[in-house]
């Protein structure tokens, strides 16, 4: 009763929103200000308006019934049983993709509603309960758990490799490229020590997603910047080739985020627990640069 009032500095306005009198409310705000000791509002010719000790006690309430919504929703969430899980499309469609069925396999009364896309996630219209970001952050109202760098290099087919007799980092320079415009391609050679000409580069395609460059840097159309981690399969079994060792890592990393609110949600809980393992066990490998696993400073 208070929050409305206060919210809406109404007697009138708030007892329709609540289904109340306006009399009903003027009383319940009396009763309230008798304990408290002091006014809340300031009467003054036909309306109210907050008074300081209002102003100071009516973030406090608002906070307080947000987070007990929170925890209602929160219990509502978890009993429904469904884990809604949203992804960034280049994580969600490889790394994740390959081993999610293992959580499925250790936990089989949790459905699983999985979304790829490179739009922010809006927690509460999407309904999602955890997502896989990409970024630098921290982000407003979210709990960030760092999970790896990001990391980039020029990966193609092998065909590709020996079509155009590319032997060193500075060949790349006179094939095609895919997004040959991305800034993190400057940053790849000058880790590879070559220097770009100061020319623009020549017209190329740019994707959203590493998804669409692996699909035709496989089919020998280019060389594009690719997280290895993530191509671990294609790598190993020949059909994409990764020329050279050095790993561009731009100041990008991924997170698994939720919001504040919902901590100790077990649903949330047990997937966080399975991929932070599963992100060891892929660390203990040892395959992959051991500072993708550093946090950025």
């Amino acid at each position: 009763m208070f929050e409305a009032a206060a919210r809406l500095e109404n007697f009138s306005r708030a007892a329709e929103e609540l289904g109340m009198t306006q009399a009903a409310v003027s009383y319940q705000v009396r009763q309230l200000e008798d304990r408290v000791g002091r006014p809340l509002f300031l009467r003054e010719k036909g309306r109210v308006r907050l008074s300081e000790a209002g102003r100071r006690l009516a973030p406090a309430v608002s906070s307080a019934l947000a987070d007990l919504a929170t925890a209602f929703a929160n219990l509502s969430a978890d009993d429904s049983g469904v884990l809604a899980i949203s992804t960034i499309p280049s994580f969600g469609g490889t790394w994740l993709s390959t081993r999610i069925g293992r959580f499925q396999v250790a936990m089989p009364d949790l459905a699983l509603r999985l979304a790829t896309t490179g739009r922010i996630t809006d927690f509460a219209r999407d309904g999602i309960d955890v997502a896989i970001r990409s970024g630098v952050g921290p982000w407003p109202g979210l709990t960030r758990e760092f999970l790896m760098r990001y990391h980039v290099t020029p990966i193609c087919s092998p065909g590709f490799l020996e079509a155009n007799d590319i032997r060193e980092p500075a060949d790349l320079l006179r094939v095609q490229r895919l997004a040959p415009e991305d800034p993190w391609w400057t940053g790849w050679f000058a880790l590879a020590g070559v220097t770009m000409p100061d020319a623009a580069p020549r017209a190329g395609i740019a994707f959203d997603s590493q998804m669409e460059e692996a699909r035709l840097a496989g089919a020998g159309f280019g060389a594009a910047l690719m997280t290895p981690v993530f191509w671990r399969d294609e790598l190993a079994a020949g059909t994409l080739v990764q020329p050279f060792p050095p790993v561009f890592m731009p100041p990008v990393s991924l997170w698994l985020v939720r919001p504040e609110g919902r901590h100790g949600v077990r649903k949330i809980e047990r997937f966080r627990e399975w991929l932070l393992a599963e992100m060891a066990a892929e660390r203990a490998r040892g395959l992959a640069p051991p500072e993708i696993w550093i946090p950025p400073q």
